[in-house]
Parts: C-alpha cells; structure tokens; sequence
C-alpha cells in the first residue's frame, strides 16, 4: 500500500470524528496536500505535508505511516509529526462575569482603555 485516500487517514488518525466529517471538510476547502486543496478521494503518500484549518487555525501535519483503519490514539500520534505552531495566548480583555449587569461608566471607560478605545474627550 503506497497511498491511501485523504479523507479516510484524516479520520483514521482521529483529526476527524466520522470520515464524513473529514470528507466534508475536503468539500469546504478545509484540507490541503502539498499546498493543493484536495478533494476527499485524493491520495496521500508518506511525507506529504496536509494543512486542515480547525476552528480557524491550521493543523500542519506530515504523514510517516498510511493508516486506512481507525486506530488507537497513542499509535494514531505515531503517523504523523505535528508542525503546528504554537498558538499566542489570547488575553481576555474586559470581560466580565456572566450575571454582573451593566458595567459602571467607570468600569466602561477601563474596558475600553484596556482595549485601546480612549474615546475621553478630556485626553
């Protein structure tokens, strides 16, 4: 076995839950092989490069092992090598309670410095 359909090792590494899932995310444009946007029967080879954006950021992943059925996770990780950055913390700025009620006009106008709004018109 030299190749395997991309659709079918997406899901069987486990970066989809269901193969429809992963064929569907082909359909979309969500899936690319090699910088390519690949439909779900395109053929995947070991050391091509996939990019599949999730939740709005890209997964980079090269294949070392062609799986066609769903395996284990720990025997999942060793198929591929992860080259994803690591993601930038993202500050929660001005973010309140669930419940509090309004903000106070002074807990407004710390919010918005907080998030680089000064609309004082005494600066």
């Amino acid at each position: 076995m030299d190749a395997v359909r991309v659709d079918s090792w997406l899901w069987a590494i486990r970066v989809y839950k269901t193969r429809s899932a992963a064929t569907t995310a082909c359909r979309a444009g969500h899936v690319r092989v090699n910088g390519d946007k690949v439909k779900a029967a395109q053929q995947v080879r070991v050391g091509d490069e996939l990019r599949i954006r999730i939740a709005g950021f890209d997964r980079i992943l090269i294949v070392r092992q062609l799986l066609v059925k769903r395996v284990g996770a720990p025997v999942a990780a060793l198929a591929y090598e992860d080259k994803t950055p690591a993601r930038e913390p993202q500050a929660a700025l001005g973010l309140r309670d669930r419940g509090a009620g309004r903000p106070t006009k002074r807990e407004r106008r710390d919010i918005d410095k907080l998030r680089g709004r000064n609309h004082d018109p005494e600066d």
